[in-house]
């Protein structure tokens, strides 16, 4: 095929990539490249072809080295047993794909469907847990995954009350600013008066500086429905290793019960959380006190922090913009209720 005919496809990567990326990776004829808008942050295509389907990722919100040793740890893992696509290597053994400055990852096509948290029953909920936490257990395993050792205990940065709040007056100005402001503008406006007044309430809460408690290791990064693929009742692939990073496990535990169950319908649902908590602790042990300490810090940075925001005026990226008002409903809940999501962290203790 050639480049011309390649570029035909609607929204696909550039022709003459396209073509690189077909000889490179020796995928055969390519039949049809399909753009994944699901993505906010690379651009993702589906790559049918005759030697199969493929995942085909424009790395835009990750540097290319830190994308190679990912790619080594997919590899480990999968060879582990754990539901992950490990990336296709070009015929001269690279797991990253450099054309001029653009880098490209291509893995094979996971089946499955983005199922939401709350839609999960509670069974597929615990075993999810259990999942995460053999996720850490992995890829606190030196030998296979090629990690560094994680030694260094990670310290918390706490955003204090007074410069969230000059953030929020920064955006605030930003938007005055707009000579015809548009329903999304309005809408921000609001938003984030809305968290001056939560900021002025609750500024007296922030949690502490320092080293964070608890165990820490290795993580994914950014577990949340949209990364997690989903087949008869089980976890087919674990999407977007962008993230890796070290953290406290408890972290991760907090974010990802987040994000999964309601932090998009503007509340939690605490049943799924508790079961979530539950299944991690059945292979992982984390204690209460570390949970508590990781949610309160995860509800202060949800307090301080503007990314949506930041993302629409401050780098014109608007594929986050969806995510603006759950996310301010999810806030001004969890503060509403924020002992009985503590409580529903305890779950298992």
């Amino acid at each position: 095929m050639t480049s011309a005919a390649l570029g035909v496809f609607r929204d696909g990567p550039d022709a003459e990539d396209l073509m690189t990326v077909r000889q490179e990776f020796g995928l055969g004829a390519i039949q049809d490249a399909t753009f994944l808008a699901e993505g906010l942050m690379n651009r993702n295509w589906r790559l049918d072809t005759v030697t199969g389907a493929y995942a085909l990722k424009l790395l835009r919100d990750v540097p290319a080295e830190t994308a190679r040793r990912n790619a080594l740890v997919l590899g480990a893992l999968a060879s582990a047993g754990l539901p992950v696509c490990a990336p296709v290597k070009t015929r001269d053994g690279a797991a990253v794909l450099e054309i001029d400055s653009r880098h490209y990852l291509l893995s094979p096509w996971a089946h499955g469907t983005h199922i939401e948290g709350v839609d999960l029953p509670l069974a597929e909920v615990a075993d999810f847990g259990a999942l995460v936490a053999s996720l850490h257990q992995a890829l606190s395993d030196q030998a296979p995954v090629l990690l560094p050792t994680a030694d260094v205990r990670p310290r918390a940065k706490v955003t204090s009350p007074d410069v969230a709040l000059a953030k929020a007056d920064r955006l605030l100005t930003a938007i005055s600013a707009i000579d015809e402001p548009n329903t999304f503008d309005e809408q921000a406006r609001q938003l984030l008066e809305e968290r001056k007044v939560l900021l002025d309430k609750h500024g007296a809460s922030p949690p502490a500086e320092g080293e964070a408690p608890g165990p820490f290791g290795w993580t994914h990064g950014d577990l949340q429905y949209r990364n997690v693929l989903r087949r008869k009742g089980k976890v087919t692939a674990v999407l977007d290793w962008d993230r890796v990073a070290v953290k406290p496990l408890a972290e991760e535990v907090a974010r990802t019960a987040q994000v999964q169950f309601g932090g998009e319908l503007g509340r939690l649902d605490l049943d799924r959380v508790a079961a979530f908590v539950g299944g991690y602790r059945t292979v992982m042990p984390v204690s209460r006190a570390d949970l508590a300490d990781a949610v309160h810090r995860l509800w202060w940075k949800r307090m301080s922090d503007y990314w949506i925001f930041e993302f629409h005026y401050d780098r014109d990226d608007h594929g986050p913009d969806s995510l603006m008002a759950p996310s301010e409903r999810l806030l001004a809940w969890w503060t509403d209720h924020r002992q009985e999501v503590e409580h529903a962290f305890a779950a298992g203790t």
